[in-house]
């Protein structure tokens, strides 16, 4: 980035910015997916991956990862609820 002209010192600024605000998301997303696989086989497990997908499916929405690695990542966390339960 050239930093010695104003627009580049803007656009710096701004990507700090966003990589702090896609940071969040990424790790709610990790964060969730965690807790989803934490509670396999409880009474708390339906609710748990409910809301793992739908904090992977905002994130797909809002660019932060592609609408593909979305549908992996909830695949993988199914998988890895199943095997958990046994």
């Amino acid at each position: 980035m050239a930093l010695r002209k104003k627009s580049g010192i803007e656009e710096s600024r701004k990507a700090i910015r966003r990589r702090e605000h896609n940071r969040y998301f990424k790790t709610s997303m990790r964060t969730a997916i965690k807790k989803a696989i934490e509670v396999a086989g409880t009474d708390n497990e339906d609710a748990a991956i409910r809301r793992a997908y739908k904090v992977i499916d905002k994130c797909a929405q809002k660019n932060i990862i592609h609408k593909n690695k979305a549908a992996n990542r909830k695949s993988k966390m199914i998988q890895a609820i199943k095997k958990a339960k046994v």
